[in-house]
C-alpha cells in the first residue's frame, strides 16, 4: 500500500505529466538533422524541466512538484539538510539552530528539562509548547478527522488521526519544518526572504545549487521551498530518525531477551485491564518485516494539569485546546475534539527531561504515575479552587474550561477498579518504567560489538 507521502508524490507527478503535454510543444521533425529519440527527450526533459507555476508564489505549496520536475538527488538534499538543520546563522539571533532545540544526542529532542525553549531574535522570548522528538515520523499519516487504518481495516472510524505536531495542524514534514524559521519565539526570521539571503551567505550555498539547481537561491519563495524540502529529507534518514536500534527491537529479532521486570512491565503495559498502555502506543509489529512505532497517530484528551509557568498561560482565561485550537483554527467549532494532543511515539521516552505538550513532568516515573492515579489521587495532580462557591474542591482537569472537561479520557489505567483501587501498583509502575527504558535507541546486543571488532 502507498503511503500518505507517496500518494502526494504520484499525484503530482501526474499533474506534472499533464501539464507538459499541453503546455510543451511537440518536437519540430523538420528543425535540424538530428532527430530526438523519446528516450532523449525524456532525460531532456528531466534534466531541464519546464518551470513550476507557483514555484515563487510563497503562499503556495507546490514543493512536490517542485521535486518531481527537478528530481534532485536524494542523498544530496539529506546532505545539505544537514547542514542547514546544524546551522545558527539562519536565525535571527544567529544562536539558534534546528539542533538547539532537537538535539540528536536526545533522540532529536530537547536537551534539557526546561518545559518549553527559548528563542526569538534576542533569545529571550519561550516557545508555548514542549519539544517533541523529531524521531519515528516516518508512518505519519496527513490529518484526516475520520481515520480508518488501510492496513487492519475495522470498519470503525478512530477519529482524528495523523499530521505533524501537537494539533496535528501540519500535513507535510516541510510545512513543519518551515514554521520554526520563522516563529518570532524560535529562530525568529522576520520573512521567507531573510531566510534565502541568509542562505546565500551560507558555506554550503554553492553546494544547495547543485542539488536543487543553479537557479536554486535566486528566487526568495523558491529558495524557502528547496530548504524545507531538504530539511524534510533529512528527516527521512532512517539511520538518523527511524533506525529501530533499541533493545526492544532486539528482543523482537530474538537477538536478546528482556529482562524478568522488563517482561512484566510489557504485560501491564499490553494488558487492557492494567496500563492498558498499547492502545495508543502499538507495542506490536503491524505486518512482518516491520517494528511498532508505539504510536497510533492519534490525539487524544488526557487532561494534563495545567503548567503555569508558560507564557501564554499567564494571560486570563487562555486555554491551548490542541486540537481544537487556538493554534489551529479549521476545527474551533468542533468543541467534542478540545482538550485532544498528539498521541507521541514512546520510543526514546527514557531520554526525555519534560513530558506533554505543556511540559508539566518532568520525571518518566512520575508520568506513569499520573496515569495510574489522575482520577484515584486527584489532589496530588490538581490544585484547589481558592474561592466560590466550590472552593476547597479539587480542580481536575483545569487545562481545560470547566464545560469542555468532559472530552477527557477516562480509559484504564484512569478509570480506577470497583473498589477504587487504581490499575497499578507501585510495583507495576516500576515495571512499566524499566519496559520503557527499552525502548531508547543505540542498545548493542551482547556480545555482537566484540564479535565485530575481532573481524578488524
Amino acid at each position: 500500500m502507498f503511503n500518505a507521502n507517496t500518494r502526494v508524490l504520484l499525484a503530482a507527478l501526474l499533474a506534472s505529466l499533464a501539464a507538459q503535454a499541453v503546455d510543451q510543444p511537440a518536437p519540430d521533425a523538420t528543425a535540424g538533422t538530428q532527430k530526438l529519440d523519446p528516450a532523449a527527450l525524456a532525460r531532456s526533459r528531466l534534466y531541464h524541466p519546464p518551470g513550476v507555476p507557483g514555484a515563487t508564489d510563497p503562499n503556495i505549496d507546490n514543493v512536490y512538484s517542485m521535486q518531481i520536475m527537478a528530481l534532485p538527488d536524494v542523498g544530496r538534499m539529506q546532505a545539505v539538510g544537514r547542514k542547514i538543520f546544524f546551522d545558527k546563522s539562519l536565525s535571527g539571533s544567529g544562536r539558534m539552530a534546528c539542533a538547539s532545540c532537537h538535539d540528536p544526542a536526545y533522540a532529536y529532542g530537547p536537551p534539557n528539562a526546561l518545559a518549553v525553549q527559548p528563542g526569538g531574535a534576542a533569545m529571550d522570548k519561550l516557545g508555548n509548547r514542549a519539544v517533541p522528538s523529531l524521531r519515528y515520523k516516518e508512518r505519519m499519516p496527513s490529518f484526516t478527522e475520520h481515520y480508518f487504518d488501510e492496513e487492519h481495516p475495522t470498519g470503525q472510524d478512530q477519529g482524528p488521526t495523523g499530521g505533524y505536531g501537537w494539533d496535528g495542524h501540519f500535513s507535510t514534514l516541510h510545512i513543519q519544518a518551515g514554521l520554526p524559521l520563522l516563529a518570532p519565539n524560535e529562530m525568529a526570521n522576520a520573512s521567507q526572504s531573510d531566510v534565502a539571503a541568509k542562505l546565500r551567505k551560507a558555506a554550503y550555498a554553492a553546494e544547495f545549487r547543485d542539488t536543487f539547481g543553479k537557479d536554486a537561491l535566486d528566487d526568495d519563495a523558491r529558495a524557502f521551498k528547496w530548504l524545507t524540502l531538504a530539511l524534510e529529507y533529512f528527516q527521512r534518514d532512517p539511520q538518523e530518525f527511524f533506525p529501530y536500534t533499541s533493545k526492544y527491537d532486539a528482543s523482537l529479532r530474538g537477538q536478546v531477551a528482556l529482562s524478568e521486570q522488563e517482561q512484566r512491565g510489557l504485560k501491564w503495559f499490553n494488558d487492557k485491564e492494567k496500563g492498558n498502555c498499547a492502545s495508543c502506543h502499538t507495542s506490536t509489529p503491524e505486518r512482518p518485516g516491520t517494528m511498532p512505532v508505539f504510536t497510533d497517530f492519534g490525539l487524544i484528551a488526557l487532561g494534563v494539569p495545567r503548567n503555569a509557568s508558560l507564557p501564554p498561560n499567564k494571560q486570563h482565561g487562555f486555554y491551548d485546546m490542541g486540537l481544537c485550537g487556538p493554534y489551529r483554527g479549521d476545527l474551533a467549532a468542533h468543541h467534542e475534539y478540545c482538550g485532544a494532543f498528539r498521541t507521541p511515539s514512546l520510543r526514546n521516552v527514557a531520554l526525555r527531561h519534560t513530558f506533554f505538550h505543556n511540559g508539566a513532568f518532568h520525571d518518566l516515573h512520575e508520568v506513569v504515575e499520573f496515569y495510574a492515579t489522575r482520577d484515584t489521587d486527584p489532589a496530588h495532580w490538581y490544585p484547589r479552587i481558592h474561592s466560590g462557591p466550590n472552593k476547597g474542591k479539587v480542580d481536575m482537569y483545569d487545562d481545560l474550561p470547566v464545560a469542555l472537561r468532559k472530552n477527557v479520557n477516562h480509559d484504564a489505567p484512569f478509570s480506577p477498579y470497583a473498589d477504587g483501587r487504581p490499575r497499578l501498583d507501585k510495583q507495576e509502575v516500576d515495571d512499566i518504567v524499566a519496559f520503557l527504558k527499552t525502548l531508547t535507541d543505540g542498545y548493542v546486543v551482547p556480545g555482537k560489538q566484540t564479535a565485530s571488532a575481532a573481524t578488524h
